[in-house]
Parts: C-alpha cells; sequence; structure tokens
C-alpha cells in the first residue's frame, strides 16, 4: 500500500480557484467520486500501455488495482492506484 503520505496545502489564491471550480463542477459528490475513479482507471491504462508496448515493466505493486479506504476518524476518503500518474 501507501508507505508514505505527504500533505501539501494550496496557496491562498490557488485553493480560492479550486473552492470555485469544486463547487461550479463537482457540486455532486457522486460526480466527484466518478471522476477520480475515472482518473484512477486512466492511470491503470496508462500504466497496462507501457508494459504491453515495451516503454516500462510492470510494477512492482502486485499488479493493476484500484484501492478505496476511509478513515472515519478523520473522515477521509483515500483513494489509491498502481497505475502511471502522480507519485506525490
Amino acid at each position: 500500500m501507501i508507505s508514505h503520505t505527504e500533505k501539501k496545502e494550496f496557496k491562498a489564491e490557488t485553493r480560492k480557484l479550486l473552492d470555485i471550480v469544486a463547487r461550479s463542477i463537482y457540486t455532486d459528490k457522486e460526480v466527484f467520486l466518478r471522476e477520480l475513479m475515472s482518473n484512477s482507471s486512466d492511470a491503470l491504462e496508462k500504466q497496462r500501455y507501457a508494459e504491453i508496448s515495451g516503454s516500462a515493466k510492470a510494477n512492482d505493486l502486485g499488479g493493476l488495482y484500484i484501492n478505496i479506504s476511509t478513515n472515519e476518524k478523520e473522515r477521509t476518503l483515500t483513494i489509491f492506484d498502481s497505475g502511471v500518474g502522480m507519485t506525490r
């Protein structure tokens, strides 16, 4: 799973812009979650293509997967995928 988590704070201007975008586009929580899952699926597809085209080797994470976990105490939802994409 995730061996290291890192939290970053956005600058005030960026946070304000993201809040506006989130409110205008992702007002429905289900739509927002579906978008995040779609992003994970795209990352898996990129990894799969890289592997079959020979431009990348299989990851060391035990295959291609998406993991969703919750922390009720901290009220967080974590979506992790083993595909190509952001590493931080």
